[in-house]
């Protein structure tokens, strides 16, 4: 089984920076597995974010987060984390960390793509 475990969230001003880690139980170690970054809000659907691929490292991200959000990897550790600079008020909502090591040629943005999820950490902006 895989099992994302996230933490790093909590309170920060807009303009901040917070680092999320999502670790990564695997299993199976025979897979490459790519990770993908969710967020929701209350009234809101989840939303991709961001994601990392596990065969090639690419990275993706949506418009609103480019340039402010940088996903990166520790593959030893089997550690993803998501560092948010420039944190504005649209922001906060539950950060959800996903991984998948099937390729189902679907958008990294869609939760259809992914297998298994954590609980999530929350982002809070406010000043």
């Amino acid at each position: 089984q895989v099992q994302p475990v996230e933490s790093g969230g909590g309170l920060v001003q807009p303009g901040g920076t917070l680092k999320l880690s999502c670790a990564v139980s695997i299993a199976d170690t025979r897979h490459y597995y790519t990770i993908g970054w969710f967020r929701q809000a209350p009234g809101k659907e989840r939303e991709g974010i961001s994601a990392i691929s596990g065969s090639d490292g690419k990275t993706y991200y949506v418009d609103s987060v480019k340039g402010r959000f940088t996903i990166s990897k520790d593959s030893a550790k089997n550690m993803v984390y998501l560092q948010m600079n420039s944190l504005k008020p649209e922001d906060p909502a539950l950060y959800i960390c996903a991984a998948t090591a099937i390729p189902r040629g679907i958008s990294w943005r869609s939760p259809d793509a992914y297998d298994y999820w954590g609980q999530g950490t929350q982002v809070t902006v406010s000043s």
